[in-house]
């Protein structure tokens, strides 16, 4: 199944994501309808608040990345419970948009090397250090289970000129080749 992404200006995109058990119901299914909602949204990665979920679970798929980024090519994973321990390393700025704020793309500046422990699909737990363009990817997720999007690391000057373009996403007026909910449920 493919779940729509809930844009920016939506409640769920700013709440904080709770935890979930490992009776969590039909998470197998959830994890692979995330993934199948990434690839049909053309994404590399997927939080659970981005369908309307508010619980601590993303996916990341990095292949398409490959040519570019070798050690992204078999980087695919989903992390529950995800809990960031260190961020460190040279804050790199790099291009990133995000599915939930279509159209728009900007320099973020994040840490180049990240500690995360997670549960992955089989419940094992993982305590791992990412590097480059993974520790980007990872964050960018992360930080939707915290309720923050990119544009909320971007210097307030630009911040406050994109504020047209971001306040017309919330009202609908964007282009997606995927299917989205807007703030007022639409």
């Amino acid at each position: 199944m493919t779940y729509p992404i809930y844009v920016y200006g939506h409640p769920v995109l700013r709440k904080v994501a709770r935890d979930i058990e490992r009776d969590f119901p039909d998470l197998d299914t959830l994890i692979a309808d995330m993934f199948e909602t990434m690839y049909q949204s053309e994404g590399l990665g997927l939080a659970a608040p981005q369908i309307g979920k508010s619980i601590r679970l993303f996916v990341i798929d990095g292949k398409p990345l490959g040519d570019d980024y070798p050690d992204m090519k078999d980087f695919k994973q989903a992390f529950i419970n995800p809990q960031v321990m260190e961020r460190k390393g040279d804050r790199v700025p790099m291009n990133e948009g995000c599915l939930s704020i279509p159209g728009i793309h900007e320099e973020v500046d994040r840490e180049s090397e990240v500690r995360i422990q997670y549960y992955d699909q089989e419940w094992n737990f993982h305590d791992e250090v990412y590097k480059g363009y993974k520790a980007r990817v990872v964050l960018h997720e992360y930080d939707h289970l915290d309720g923050v999007l990119f544009t909320d690391r971007l210097y307030p000057l630009r911040r406050r000129l994109l504020r047209g373009k971001l306040n017309d996403i919330g009202k609908g007026r964007f282009e997606a080749d995927y299917r989205t909910v807007l703030p007022n449920g639409r």
